[in-house]
């Protein structure tokens, strides 16, 4: 089992300024260092308080590359809708010269319609347009003078620098949420497999189904002969401990409140927006509003509690997904960073040491 921080920043800037933010999560990704976690993951999106403070994962985790020395650097997930190929070709291989080889990339279609308007993309061309940059990504990561021509973009025998430090290039992850396509592709290319499961425990048993599309066809296209890649499942959840079940609940229901209001806030976006390429995102704000937050935390996908339950319940989940790594989200309602600490130390303490 792996383990890292998930970092999705959901703060409203009247009450909580980016710069403390950065501040916080900075220092945790260097207590998480020297826990011997495996992963920093952040999560790239604009303009709303819904992750609005990370428009650049790879800025980000480049000045983590500077304040740690092992903890690998993971994008969760860069937006290829909103890239150029050749851009993100150069600034991954920089981050990860930069740390010394300690990047993996993660790539998302994005799903946030006032994302694709302001950028002036359409949204029914998501997918298409994932698949051909990162296929382009991955050509300018490992060969010379690349030509690539596709409806999005072209270009002629470019070579890009820096060229990564890790040979062939840095380890790629996808995000899938509800599409069976989407968990198929990923284990065709050999890619991992980042899922945010929804919080609804009526939910999961689809998500289960998914994860185990991507498994079985990662078996079928790769098989397991030597040097063959293997599939990895890494699920991110929201995650509170506390000496006590009833402290944590204390603490952690405010914030996980919050935490879906904002999400709900974004997804309303929705209401009024239709696309082919995704074709079950219309419910979505009602679905977070109407969360029971109990049924959240005790039978859905927050992990939060004692130091018992929430090993309790992240084996539960572990079996039930087959995970290999989590991806803590510790941020979660742009709580501080004492809050934050409290909790992320009980868990390197009397957690993490039960879940290797």
């Amino acid at each position: 089992m792996k383990h890292g921080i998930s970092l999705l920043p959901d703060c409203r800037p009247a009450t909580r300024p980016a710069q403390e933010y950065y501040t916080d999560v900075l220092r945790l990704s260097r207590l998480a260092d020297e826990a011997g976690l495996d992963y920093v993951k952040i999560t790239e999106h604009y303009l709303k308080e819904y992750g609005g403070y990370c428009p650049s994962p790879l800025t980000f985790l480049a000045a983590v590359a500077a304040q740690t020395s092992r903890i690998r650097l993971m994008t969760g997930c860069v937006l290829p809708a909103f890239h150029h190929p050749i851009q993100i070709a150069a600034h991954t291989g920089m981050v990860d010269a930069l740390s010394g080889g300690r990047l993996e990339v993660g790539f998302a279609r994005a799903w946030l319609p006032y994302e694709f308007a302001a950028f002036g993309v359409p949204m029914d061309e998501s997918r298409d347009r994932f698949t051909d940059t990162i296929a382009a990504v991955r050509r300018l990561w490992t060969e010379e003078k690349v030509t690539v021509d596709s409806p999005f973009f072209s270009f002629r025998e470019v070579t890009s620098l820096p060229a990564p430090v890790q040979r062939p290039h840095p380890p790629v992850w996808g995000a899938a949420v509800r599409s069976r396509q989407s968990f198929a592709w990923l284990a065709e290319q050999g890619f991992g497999l980042l899922v945010t499961p929804p919080p609804r425990s009526e939910d999961l048993a689809g998500v289960r189904d998914l994860v185990d599309v991507y498994l079985d066809t990662f078996a079928d296209v790769h098989g397991d002969a030597p040097g063959a890649p293997r599939p990895r499942v890494a699920v991110s959840i929201p995650l509170y401990v506390a000496e006590t079940d009833d402290e944590a609940y204390r603490v952690a229901d405010p914030l996980l409140r919050e935490y879906l209001a904002v999400w709900a806030e974004a997804a309303e976006a929705w209401m009024n927006t239709s696309s082919k390429d995704y074709p079950t995102y219309s419910q979505m704000a009602l679905t977070l509003r109407n969360l029971d937050i109990a049924d959240f935390r005790s039978l859905g996908t927050a992990v939060v509690g004692s130091p018992a339950t929430v090993l309790e319940r992240a084996r539960r989940l572990k079996e039930f997904l087959s995970v290999d790594t989590f991806l803590w989200q510790v941020d979660f309602g742009g709580q501080d960073g004492p809050t934050m600490e409290r909790s992320f130390r009980l868990f390197t303490e009397e957690v993490l040491p039960h879940l290797r």
